[in-house]
Order: C-alpha cells, then sequence, then structure tokens
C-alpha cells in the first residue's frame, strides 16, 4: 500500500467512525441542528484532548507525527473496538507485516487441520488465508456452497465468489448481511498487512466490477470474529439456518476457519445430513 493510499484509508476511516456517534452517546450536549450526522471534528478533538487543527489533519490524511498515547485518545473518543483500534494502529503507525504473500496453489494444511475439516461433518467449514483465497474445506460446504474443486486456483476468494456468482447469491436470504461478515475481517486484514499491494488491487478490480460491492465496502466495520446468523435458501435442502463462528488459526500462514454450525432447534442438521447421504450415493 502506498503512503498516499494508506493515508486515504487512515480518512476514511475516521470520517466513517466519527459519523456512526452522536453527541449524547458521548455525554456531549445535542446543540443546534447538523449539516452532516455524527460529531463534528472539534468534539473528536476535545474529547481525545488534542487541537482540532491537529485531528482535522489527521482526518485529512496529511503526513504529521502520532504517537501511541494519542491514537489510544482519538481509539477511546471514537469508542472503537478492539479490533477497530487495531485498524487504527496499523494505518496510523504504518504497522508492516514480515510475513511473505499466502500462495494457495503451494500451501499445504496441516494434518490436524485436515482432521478437523473431517471431524466436523455436520458443520460446513471453510479455511481461508488473510487474502480470503479458500485452501481447504469439508464435504459438507461443499454440499451447501459449491464444489471449490472445480474453482480455479486463482479465482478462489471467497469475496469475489460471493459477487461472481449468481448461485452463492441466490443462496443467502440476507445475503448483505452474509457478505458484511467476510468484509469486516477483510478490512481487517487490509489495515494489517499495510505493505502488500495486493489488497489495493483487489479492492480496485472489485469496485470495477460490481458497483455495489464500493457501498458495502464503506459501510464495512472491523471485526476479527463478526457475529453473524445467517438463513440459506438452498437450491435442494430448502431453508437452512446457521451460526457462524470464526476462528483465527494459530501458526505463520495466518489462516482462518469459518464454522457454519446448523441452528439449534431448526431441521438444518437433518437436511444437511440427507445433502451428505445423497452426495455419498452418486
Amino acid at each position: 500500500m502506498s503512503e498516499t493510499t494508506r493515508l486515504q484509508a487512515l480518512s476514511a476511516f475516521l470520517k466513517t467512525q466519527r459519523a456512526r456517534l452522536s453527541p449524547e452517546s458521548v455525554g456531549l450536549p445535542a446543540g443546534g441542528r447538523r449539516r452532516t450526522p455524527g460529531l463534528r471534528r472539534e468534539e473528536v478533538a476535545q474529547l481525545a484532548g488534542v487541537s482540532t487543527t491537529w485531528y482535522t489533519w489527521l482526518e485529512q490524511g496529511r503526513g504529521i507525527q502520532v504517537s501511541h498515547a494519542v491514537l489510544d485518545s482519538i481509539a477511546s473518543a471514537l469508542r472503537l473496538t478492539a479490533d477497530e483500534r487495531n485498524y487504527l494502529f496499523s494505518l496510523a503507525l504504518e504497522h508492516y507485516s514480515d510475513l511473505p504473500a499466502p500462495e494457495p496453489d503451494t500451501l499445504q494444511l496441516h494434518p490436524s487441520l485436515q482432521k478437523i475439516l473431517q471431524e466436523l461433518r455436520y458443520c460446513p467449514t471453510i479455511i481461508s488465508d488473510r487474502r480470503c483465497f479458500i485452501v481447504g474445506w469439508n464435504e459438507a460446504a461443499a454440499q451447501v456452497f459449491m464444489n471449490f474443486e472445480h474453482i480455479p486456483l486463482e479465482q478462489r476468494n471467497m469475496i469475489s465468489l460471493l459477487f461472481d456468482r449468481k448461485e452463492l447469491r441466490r443462496l443467502a436470504v440476507n445475503w448483505e448481511d452474509f457478505v458484511s461478515g467476510f468484509l469486516s475481517i477483510f478490512r481487517g486484514y487490509y489495515g494489517r498487512y499495510v505493505d502488500d499491494e495486493w489488497y489495493n488491487l483487489f479492492l480496485n478490480d472489485m469496485i470495477g466490477r460490481h458497483p455495489d460491492f464500493q457501498t458495502l465496502w464503506k459501510q464495512s466495520s472491523v471485526s476479527s470474529a463478526p457475529d453473524v446468523w445467517i438463513e440459506f435458501r438452498h437450491s435442494k435442502a430448502g431453508k437452512m439456518l446457521f451460526d457462524l463462528t470464526s476462528l483465527q488459526v494459530q501458526g505463520n500462514a495466518d489462516l482462518r476457519c469459518s464454522i457454519y454450525t446448523p441452528a439449534p432447534e431448526t431441521s438444518t442438521e437433518r437436511k444437511l445430513q440427507q445433502l451428505l447421504e445423497r452426495a455419498s450415493e452418486v
């Protein structure tokens, strides 16, 4: 990520977070009518204990010096979550990662991960890398989503597939919520790996090909483990309800395990069992 792009991302993030807060939510008087939603810059500066000019320069993406202490104050003023705070620090302090770029075609999953995929028989499970490329999945995931084996490696990106493939758009009833969960994870990676130009190339490509992507990307939050409840309308099984649990896999490859657990007190697990039984008979 270039210096200009990094500062633009920092500027956009600060503006978005400021717009989400009301004066009342942070203990300030509402004041008069506001032209735009959210806090004013001077109010954020007041809450953070910095000058309005300095905060304005920070939000404008100027290349100014910042410290951990001041960023902590900004994070508190904007009521940032732990993930959002890390995102702010990564962009403002130019945190670079020494991890090499992933290569999905050469990555070999550890036998323990392969075992986990096998054991989670009735929980569709996908393992992805820090660019959201799918590097592992179980049979349940193949039956609920698609057989990723039939997708070329360079196209096996979960976010791209959600926008490119009509069957995935039709699958999720709450498709925007479904996508937003992945985008919040992706934004965390975007901030963490600020030196990886691949992210900007990918974002520009998605914005160019999908007009609705840009809107969802701008609205996306930052979360390493979003809480997502998903309703699927499967072409063969009908209505299926899942809770998504996203887990970070320990290790140098920076992998993520996304587990779709059938919602309790529903027929989802039974339907999934029937899907797998029919698939085994073919």
